[in-house]
């Protein structure tokens, strides 16, 4: 496998969605409120890198791609099996079972060095932050960290 893979829908359009994955206010408001780097305009374009704070740890992104319907990540420091690995936020447009409008997230986590107990508690820990990165963007509130679901012994 060497990944991770889910799918989302979230109802609204493509610029909400891309803003709440490339904005430092975005990203605080569903994956961690400890967000780090340069956001000229208030994006962060590719080539940067943006530092996101869990706890006693932290991740180094850089920003590979960034477009008006694809976000591409590569880790570049934090836990061994992430470094290397891609963060891929590719979305497409489609509509609700309502036939009001919808975007859908597919998202990728590949390229891990090793499939391992952490492999199987960040998959688990995407879908929690990928249901807050809804929550964000359908309502104006996610869970980021530290005040997310915990499922596990490691948090």
């Amino acid at each position: 496998m060497n990944g991770i893979y889910h799918k989302i829908g979230i109802r609204a359009g493509f610029p909400e969605v891309i803003k709440a994955i490339s904005t430092q206010a975005g990203l605080e408001g569903w994956w961690t409120n400890e967000v780090e780097g340069k956001f000229p305009d208030g994006i962060s374009p590719a080539g940067e890198t943006i530092r996101f704070h869990f706890g006693k740890g932290s991740f180094d992104m850089k920003v590979q791609e960034l477009t008006s319907d694809r976000v591409l990540w590569e880790c570049t420091i934090g836990p061994e099996e992430w470094v290397g690995s891609h963060i891929d936020f590719k979305l497409t447009q489609s509509k609700a079972p309502d036939g009001g409008p919808m975007t859908v997230v597919f998202f990728k986590h590949q390229d891990w060095k090793r499939e391992n107990e952490m492999t199987a508690h960040c998959s688990m820990k995407w879908a929690v932050f990928l249901l807050s990165l809804r929550s964000l963007v359908e309502t104006g509130k996610g869970q980021p960290a530290p005040n997310d679901m915990k499922i596990d012994d490691w948090n």
